[in-house]
C-alpha cells in the first residue's frame, strides 16, 4: 500500500498544481535545462564528420542521464523521509505536465484574434506553432491552434503521464528530454537532418502508443463515435506517424477539416487533409477544444491510479 501511495500521491498533487497554477511565465523549470543543455552541445558537436553518430551519442547519453539522475534523487529522498519523496515527486509531475499551459496558450490566441484582428492573431499563434504565420487567414489561425493543441495534448499531457505510469519520475522526466530533443534538433534541415535524426526516430518510437492512447481517450471524453473513426481513416495519413491520431480525433469530434498546405521554416509543405468537412472554426470550438483536452487529462490520470492499484493488489 505504501508503494501505492507513493505513486498515486505525487501523480494527485502534480495534476492538481498543473490545474491550478499552470506553468508561470520566468519560474524555473527543469525543462529549460534541458533546452539550455542540448542548445550548448548542439553549437559544439553539430559539425564536421559523423554528425548522425554525434547526434545520437547525445541524445542516447542525455536521456541516460537523466533517469540516472532522478533515479537516485528518488532513491535518496526515501532513505531522507517518503514525505519529502511525495513533495519533490510531485513538483515534478507538475513540471512534466502541459495541459493547462497549452489551453490557456490556445484560448489567448481565439481571444486576441477576435479583440484586436489578424495582425494580432498572428503574433499570438506564432508562440505555439513552429509554421510560418505571416501570411495566415483567420481561419488558418483557427485551425492551427486546434491542430497544436490535439497534438500537444499527446506531447504534452498523455505522453508524460504514460511515461509516469511505466517508471515514475525518473520516466516522465526522461520522456520530457527526448520530446525536448525532437522539439529543437529533430528537423529534416541541412542543419539538423544527419544530428537529430536518432533523436527525431526516438520521439517517433517514445510517442507511438501514448498517441494512438490519446486518440482514444478523446472519444471516449467526448462520447463521439467519429473522432475514433477518424483517428483509424485519417490518422496515419499525417507526415508524423503518430500526430496524424490526435489531430484527427479532434477533427471528427469537431467535424472539421485540418491540415494542407503550409509554411514551416521557409519551406512549403503539403500535408494531406484530416477530416471531410471544410467549416468555418467558430469560437465556440476553442471552448469545446478545451473541455476534451481538460477532461482527457484527469481520465488519464484515473487510468494510471487505476493500473497501480490492479497491479498492486494482484501482482
Amino acid at each position: 500500500m505504501e508503494k501505492l501511495v507513493l505513486v498515486i500521491l505525487p501523480l494527485l498533487i502534480g495534476y492538481v498544481l498543473d490545474l491550478l497554477i499552470g506553468d508561470p511565465d520566468n519560474w524555473p523549470h527543469p525543462i529549460r535545462l534541458f533546452g539550455s543543455t542540448i542548445a550548448f552541445c548542439e553549437r559544439r558537436l553539430n559539425r564536421g564528420p559523423f554528425r548522425f553518430e554525434k547526434g545520437a551519442a547525445l541524445t542516447i547519453t542525455l536521456c541516460v542521464l537523466v533517469y540516472l539522475f532522478f533515479y537516485g534523487l528518488n532513491q535518496l529522498l526515501l532513505i531522507i523521509h517518503p514525505v519529502l519523496f511525495v513533495l519533490v515527486n510531485g513538483l515534478f509531475v507538475w513540471y512534466g505536465l502541459a495541459n493547462n499551459n497549452l489551453i490557456t496558450e490556445g484560448r489567448a490566441v481565439f481571444r486576441v484574434l477576435e479583440r484586436d484582428g489578424i495582425e494580432a492573431g498572428r503574433r499570438q499563434v506564432s508562440r505555439i506553432v513552429g509554421r510560418d504565420t505571416s501570411r495566415l487567414s483567420a481561419q488558418q489561425i483557427r485551425i492551427a491552434v486546434l491542430e497544436t493543441m490535439s497534438e500537444n495534448l499527446s506531447d504534452g499531457v498523455i505522453a508524460p503521464l504514460f511515461f509516469y505510469g511505466l517508471a515514475g519520475i525518473p520516466g516522465m522526466m526522461t520522456y520530457k528530454m527526448i520530446n525536448t530533443l525532437d522539439s529543437m534538433i529533430g528537423y529534416r534541415s541541412d542543419r539538423y537532418e544527419q544530428f537529430g535524426k536518432f533523436a527525431a526516430r526516438l520521439d517517433d518510437v517514445a510517442n507511438f502508443i501514448p498517441a494512438r492512447l490519446t486518440a482514444l481517450l478523446m472519444g471516449l471524453v467526448s462520447g463521439n463515435r467519429r473522432g475514433l473513426r477518424f483517428s483509424i481513416h485519417y490518422g496515419s495519413l499525417h507526415k508524423s506517424p503518430n500526430a496524424g491520431y490526435p489531430e484527427a480525433a479532434l477533427a471528427g469530434i469537431l467535424n472539421c477539416r485540418f491540415g494542407g498546405p503550409n509554411v514551416y521554416h521557409g519551406v512549403l509543405v503539403n500535408k494531406p487533409y484530416i477530416g471531410e468537412q471544410e467549416r468555418l472554426i467558430e469560437p465556440t470550438d476553442i471552448k469545446r477544444t478545451s473541455r476534451i483536452n481538460h477532461f482527457t487529462c484527469l481520465l488519464m490520470v484515473i487510468l494510471v491510479i487505476v493500473v497501480h492499484f490492479v497491479s498492486n493488489k494482484y501482482v
